[in-house]
């Protein structure tokens, strides 16, 4: 995950993503420099416009959060609905012990 921070890292600072950049804020964070996934972030990144992808993640993550926004609410309707129907089940219950006492 950091290989992909120091990726955006560079890309706000309008700096070159290339593997010496990458390298080197890595290492001033203090993290062991694997060669093979700095090169392969490098290239996979290569053409890539970043603002875009960026721009699309932000829009998939408020979609997907709305639904579960509005979910909420009938979760609690059923709670609601289920807790009538033990009330009701309760005072029946209890009904029926009264009526086996007058017998």
């Amino acid at each position: 995950m950091e290989y992909i921070y120091a990726a955006m890292l560079l890309h706000k600072a309008g700096k070159s993503i290339t593997t010496d950049a990458v390298k080197a804020v890595l290492s001033a964070a203090g993290v062991h420099v694997d060669e093979a996934r700095v090169k392969a972030l490098v290239a996979a990144l290569e053409g890539v416009n970043i603002e875009e992808a960026v721009q699309k993640a932000a829009t998939v993550t408020a979609v997907a959060a709305a639904p579960a926004a509005s979910a909420a609410p009938a979760g609690e309707a059923k709670k609601e609905e289920k807790k009538k129907e033990d009330g009701k089940k309760a005072e029946e219950s209890a009904a029926a012990g009264l009526g086996a006492l007058f017998g």
